[in-house]
């Protein structure tokens, strides 16, 4: 299959290609550059004004939340194989829009995985899944109700090999409270610093990266120091406010840890929890202050976790929250997609096109380095190479 369009971003140029098209043979790029006229027109689909570019990555998402006010309640009614169906339609919602990389970032009963596997064993066309499982946390603590619970050193680096045993792609740690959850705070650690290096140490001799989730300040500094590959949220709550020590906000951008900003809302959405709407502004003033510095930043969604954040809300935070951080249309794709893949330790796999990586392709009308706004006037997705069914009534590419 050749695709073509007026345009084409690769996800490494600040710039896009004009009358460029990509070879395609089964789940990969076989080639990308200038579009080749000895190519029979009949091999050749044009989709006219439009611009191809690699698909987008949710670093952040649960698709086991069904963005209602009280996601745990719908939760604890469903048994895994409702639940699993629930799942797999928010994936499918998802990958309508382009977002062709979930990362899971916790779930119940590893169904995450079982979801990932039924999508790459091509049950049906669907966005590539990777999987934490329950994210550990402490008996009691943030998300406990997932399956996680776990203390002491000993006990988080047995858990991590558990999860290991069973296939996960990411290790999940919540470093501290969370909104969702009364028992433990935001701004309150759950794990000490040899806790969370401990899950570092174990993840990494495994081969596998490590997220953590952290509101407050102090589990945000622990985590750095640990060595974790992301920071989740990192908005630096305190019992009553925001308050960033300028030191962690220092080791944040030159650490190299990515900062997942779970940002994308819909947009004139107002934030569930109180404690979010109240410090929102603040958090805001450190995250453009965190990009300014040089952190490496990419916005994902958390979605799920409430009716502000379904599972389709992450091109809202390219539109919108990345170029309001200072990033130019450019920066903020490349943030959505190379910069994403390689926060999910997949960049030799996906987030650009080229030859040899797999087909996940977003087709787009118009130019979105001149209006980053039309990333949400979806023509076509493609999930390595196999083409998604959207929402809308646009035609199927059959070539």
């Amino acid at each position: 299959m050749f695709l073509t369009g007026r345009h084409l971003f690769d996800g490494r140029t600040p710039h896009v290609h004009d009358d460029w098209m990509i070879e395609v043979d089964g789940e990969r790029i076989v080639a990308v550059g200038p579009r080749d006229e000895s190519v029979p027109a009949a091999d050749l689909v044009d989709l006219g004004d439009v611009t191809l570019m690699p698909g987008l990555i949710d670093v952040h998402q649960h698709l086991a939340f069904d963005s209602s006010m009280d996601p745990i309640i719908q939760l604890q009614a469903d048994d895994d194989a409702t639940l699993l169906l629930r799942m797999r339609l928010a994936a499918l919602r998802a990958l309508a829009v382009g977002i062709t990389t979930i990362r899971d970032l916790g779930d119940r009963s590893y169904m995450s995985l079982t979801l990932r596997d039924w999508f790459l064993n091509g049950g049906e066309v669907g966005p590539r899944i990777l999987g934490s499982g329950p994210p550990l946390t402490v008996t009691g603590g943030h998300c406990w109700f997932l399956g996680g619970e776990v203390d002491g050193e000993d006990s988080i680096r047995q858990a991590v090999r558990e999860r290991v045993a069973r296939g996960v792609d990411v290790i999940k740690v919540m470093a501290t409270g969370g909104n969702m959850t009364p028992t433990v705070p935001p701004h309150e650690s759950q794990y000490t610093r040899a806790e969370i290096a401990a899950a570092v140490d174990e993840a990494h001799a495994h081969g596998l990266r490590l997220a953590v989730h952290a509101h407050g300040g102090q589990g945000i500094a622990d985590a750095l120091a640990a060595g974790a590959d992301s920071i989740e949220h990192c908005t630096f709550f305190t019992a009553d406010g925001v308050d960033a020590d300028p030191a962690v906000m220092e080791q944040a951008a030159r650490c190299g840890a990515a900062i997942s900003m779970t940002a994308a809302v819909l947009p004139g959405s107002v934030p569930p929890f109180p404690a979010i709407r109240q410090r929102l502004a603040a958090v805001f003033v450190n995250h453009e202050a965190l990009f300014r510095s040089g952190a490496r930043v990419v916005v994902s969604s958390d979605a799920g976790v409430g009716p502000t954040k379904p599972h389709d809300v992450l091109p809202y935070g390219v539109s919108d929250f990345l170029p309001s951080l200072g990033m130019t249309n450019a920066e903020a794709l490349i943030s959505a997609t190379a910069v994403a893949a390689d926060v999910c330790g997949i960049a030799d796999r996906i987030g650009t096109l080229e030859p040899g990586k797999d087909a996940d392709i977003l087709v787009v009308a118009g130019n979105p380095l001149d209006d980053i706004s039309v990333i949400h006037d979806v023509v076509a997705v493609f999930a390595r190479g196999r083409q998604a069914t959207l929402a809308g009534t646009r035609p199927t590419i059959s070539r």
